[in-house]
């Protein structure tokens, strides 16, 4: 009779005979905190929201020069011609002059407002710039996981055609023998080449992943460190979805963001308003040049005007008074009324998708705790069913598509259970970043749980399901 097959004889078909790649030094694995560290230095969507950062948080220089005084200073070179028809006289003379102006700002409401604006928007993309370093946190565990991911789905493939290559040789082995017909082989034939097929596609999704992780770091990575199974599956602490929603209103970035935004518009709005107000100044002012620049006659003979230098010096108060700017200021302020009804209505936009996000992926976790438990067991179920099923199917009682189901069975569930164990994690992640409490420790937190000579066409099933596997083999005649 021939021997049954068993997911670890094919564990050990795929590992042995059908290896995608050959292992890489232990020193060149990289682990996912160096992923992380690798990305906060070369990634470019955070460089570029460092520069944006850089640019806006100018503002606040910006706005707060129009509070403070101004100096400007500058000089005339001119030739003057001057008539007069009594008496008939014509004067050309050279002129020059200088002069220098220093105005303070004593009440400018508007000025005000807008350097309490500019302070606003600069917390705003302070935070913004913190939520784009937290979310490089979590696209530097997806990238690096949907590699794991992938490299798990690439193996149990692997097996999977493994398994259909050994029915495949056995149908054709019953067959030579009378045991069984040719609609076996073909059976067993179309399986196998779907398998197959299925293997070639789960490459390439490997070196797709692969691929995002360079594109996310602009490093090249041959292997990475993968995670092991007795990594604790438990629920969020606390497990309690409202506590999850409270953090989140507290700490969630973008939220925060989205506060400062309409306190900006809220000042932008009273700036907008003072531009009915009059403003005042104090102006200093310095002139030096000759008669002829500063427009001084003598009073008593133009024939023979006053030609040496003139010094003149002025302090005052300047006063304006908005009287009527062909409706601009009114204008302005009901466009700003509109502004702080849109970012008062997209904070609480946002507010909301950040409670259902966090109520949902709370909700994801506690399913992925229980899912990784069934999906573990549902490897072993299977297994069972496919071993009860070859012997079925040499004894007459089943037949051969009774058994390609039984393993394609088989081989999804343990398909299922890896990504249910990624998923696990990933969402774990993005609990906490909906909540604002993500941070580079929990990568470090994970990073324990890093196996540095992890061989995904081995490590792809828990050891322990593997060597139950083994043992009822051998327990079997």
């Amino acid at each position: 009779m021939l021997r049954k097959l068993s997911l670890a004889v094919a564990v050990s078909c795929a590992s042995n005979t059908m290896a995608w790649a050959a292992e890489a030094p232990l020193s060149t694995k990289t682990d996912l905190v160096s992923v992380y560290q690798e990305a906060v230095d070369n990634n470019a969507d955070l460089a570029a929201a460092r520069a944006q950062y850089g640019a806006q948080k100018e503002v606040v220089p910006q706005a707060r020069a129009g509070l403070l005084p101004n100096l400007s200073g500058g000089a005339e070179v001119a030739d003057v011609r001057t008539s007069i028809d009594q008496p008939s006289a014509i004067a050309n003379r050279s002129a020059h002059s200088y002069q220098a102006t220093l105005a303070q700002p004593l009440f400018r409401a508007d000025r005000w407002f807008q350097y309490q604006a500019a302070k606003d928007v600069n917390e705003q993309a302070a935070l913004q710039l913190s939520a784009t370093e937290q979310n490089l946190i979590l696209q530097s565990a997806e990238s690096y996981f949907n590699v794991l991911r992938s490299q798990d789905n690439l193996a149990s493939t692997k097996a999977e055609e493994a398994a259909f290559k050994r029915q495949l040789d056995q149908s054709n082995e019953r067959f030579d023998v009378g045991l069984s017909d040719k609609t076996d082989v073909l059976q067993s034939q179309a399986s196998y080449d779907t398998a197959r097929a299925n293997r070639i596609v789960a490459q390439r999704q490997v070196d797709d992943a692969f691929q995002a992780l360079i594109t996310l770091t602009n490093r090249q990575y041959n292997s990475i460190q993968g995670i092991v199974h007795t990594l604790p599956i438990l629920p969020p602490a606390p497990n309690d979805a409202k506590s999850w929603v409270d953090t989140a209103a507290r700490q969630n970035l973008n939220l925060l963001a989205s506060n400062y935004a309409v306190s900006s518009a809220e000042q932008t709005l009273k700036q907008r308003k003072a531009g009915h107000l009059p403003t005042l100044d104090a102006v200093a002012k310095y002139e030096k040049g000759d008669n002829d620049a500063l427009g001084f006659a003598n009073p008593n003979s133009f024939g023979a005007p006053y030609g040496g230098n003139v010094e003149q010096s002025t302090l005052g108060l300047q006063l304006n008074i908005p009287i009527y700017s062909g409706g601009l200021t009114s204008s302005q302020v009901r466009q700003s009324y509109a502004q702080l009804d849109q970012s008062e209505k997209q904070r609480e936009s946002l507010r909301r998708q950040v409670v259902e996000n966090t109520r949902n992926l709370h909700r994801a976790v506690n399913t992925d705790v229980e899912q990784v438990q069934a999906r573990r067991q549902s490897i072993i179920s299977n297994q069972s069913a496919v071993e009860a099923t070859e012997i079925g199917y040499q004894v007459g009682t089943r037949n051969i598509v009774d058994v390609l189901d039984a393993q394609r069975q088989l081989y999804t569930s343990v398909r299922n259970y890896n990504n249910t164990r990624y998923d696990y994690i990933l969402d774990n992640l993005r609990l906490k970043q909906a909540a604002g409490t993500l941070n580079p420790g929990d990568l470090e937190d994970l990073r324990r749980y890093l196996k540095a000579d992890y061989n995904p066409d081995k490590d792809f099933l828990p050891p322990d399901l593997a060597s139950a596997a083994e043992a009822q083999l051998k327990a079997r005649p």
